[in-house]
This record gives structure tokens, sequence and C-alpha cells, in this order.
């Protein structure tokens, strides 16, 4: 994108709205998680719902340090969340559910497992070919330095 000369500056500012997103993110994951392991001690009991949750804040952590790392969102973490927060919310009101709703949750989560494996198949017999192209083309934009795998 050579041909806007004001374009740097607005591509600095969304990457550092980007890093600060993230950061505020990862704070409050960690403050949600600080919390949750508070009320487990409190209670003196652990729920597999609360190990659930404690792994989607995890799963949350993981994804946003892959970003902040290569400032590329894998499209298969969300989807690993999806799943967690599915099953969690069916085994949590499993009670309150109807069978057929009980069947549309499950249907769902195999949906997105059968979206991951797709993906992931995609990944490695279709490899983007042009992706250090981007990265080259991103860092020169940002004026960042390029990052030289050994």
């Amino acid at each position: 994108m050579k041909h806007y000369p004001g374009i740097k500056p607005v591509k600095r500012a969304i990457r550092m709205a980007e890093v600060i997103g993230l950061i505020l993110i990862a704070i409050a994951t960690i403050f949600a998680g600080v919390i949750e392991l508070i009320n487990m001690v409190s209670n003196m009991a652990v729920s597999l719902g609360d190990l659930l949750l404690m792994f989607l804040y995890l799963e949350i952590l993981a994804m946003v340090a892959i970003y902040l790392d290569s400032g590329k969102l894998p499209i298969r973490f969300p989807l690993y969340i999806a799943i967690i927060a599915l099953a969690r919310y069916l085994i949590l009101d499993m009670k309150n559910l109807e069978s057929l709703e009980m069947l549309a949750i499950g249907s769902t989560m195999l949906l997105i497992g059968f979206t991951v494996i797709i993906i992931r198949y995609g990944h490695l017999k279709l490899p983007y070919t042009d992706s250090k192209c981007l990265e080259e083309n991103l860092a020169s934009d940002l004026d960042l330095p390029i990052k030289k795998k050994i």
C-alpha cells in the first residue's frame, strides 16, 4: 500500500489499538481466573464446570499470546473455545435442557469439531504460498524488522 502517504500512521494506530485491546483482554481474563480460583478455595470444592471455565481462560490467554507473538489469529483457537464453552453449557444446564436442545448443542459441537479437522487438513494439504510475502509487506509497511527463520 505504498500509494497512500498517510497510511503508515493509520496502520500504526490500528496495530497499537490491537495490542492495547489484547493486553486488556489478557488482564481481564487473568482477573476472572483469579476470582474463579478464590471462589473455588472459599467453597472448598472444585466442579467440572469450574475446571472447564479455567480451561477456557487458559485457551483465551494462549490465543492472545499467539496473536501478540505472530500478529495472526489462528482460527482454530476460537473454535476450540466454542467447543469447550458449549460443553460447559451442556454440563451445567443439562437438568434444564430439553432432549432436542441437548441434541442441538451436541450436534453443534460435532460440526465445529469437523470444521477444525477440515481447516487443519486444508492447512496441511493446501498451505499458503504467499504468506511470507504478506509478512514481509506488513513488516515493511510498519517499519518492523522482518523475522527470518533459522
